[in-house]
């Protein structure tokens, strides 16, 4: 197998650093995420996402991890809760898509990452659920139009593990999954063939 280079955005997050870890001797790996990794991007920055790839020129894949959305009570949510969501975890990865179409080698793929509340909504979720399935018509009609070659996935974890004490209570009668299942859905993605696929792990 060919080493990749690879950027990976959110490498500081929950799944980023598992990603980072399981990755970094299959592939030449950039770190990158807002603060703490040796690239510092804004996804919410059309700007700052532009200036990290004129940074890093040419790439064989870009996997993002990195993206919030509002937590909490639909009845008290406001329409800037909803921005929360669509500036960052939404748009945040949909330009990260937009401005790197032109930085990757031939061949070349996009993972975005999306999660179970597209298809399995909980309370207090209703800005993720929203946010996570438009992102899985993004995937499904970018890879229509993409240039020859390149590839797009979205990978679609349930509640992993390590997230099991801080959000558990919210994802009554969900089985936490386990991260080594998580991680194999974005090598499916990174390393497989298949393009406008929702990778769903949720057991």
């Amino acid at each position: 197998m060919d080493k990749k280079r690879i950027l990976l955005i959110g490498a500081t997050g929950t799944i980023g650093s598992y990603l980072a870890d399981r990755l970094k001797t299959r592939h030449e790996l950039i770190l990158a995420s807002k603060r703490r990794s040796p690239v510092q991007v804004d996804i919410t920055s059309s700007d700052s996402i532009r200036g990290m790839y004129e940074q890093l020129g040419r790439l064989d894949a870009v996997i993002i991890t990195a993206g919030n959305a509002y937590f909490g009570d639909f009845r008290s949510m406001k329409e800037e809760d909803f921005y929360v969501g669509i500036r960052s975890k939404m748009m945040g990865q949909i330009n990260t898509v937009m401005l790197g179409r032109d930085h990757l080698n031939p061949g070349g793929s996009f993972t975005v990452t999306t999660g179970i509340l597209a298809d399995d909504p909980i309370r207090q979720g209703l800005g993720l659920s929203m946010v996570n399935g438009a992102l899985h018509a993004f995937v499904q009609a970018a890879a229509i139009e993409l240039a020859a070659g390149i590839r797009i996935n979205a990978v679609c974890p349930g509640l992993v593990e390590p997230s099991r004490d801080k959000y558990g209570p919210y994802f009554a009668g969900h089985f936490p999954v386990p991260m080594e299942k998580v991680y194999y859905g974005y090598l499916k993605s990174l390393e497989g063939a298949r393009s406008g696929e929702i990778i769903r792990i949720y057991s």
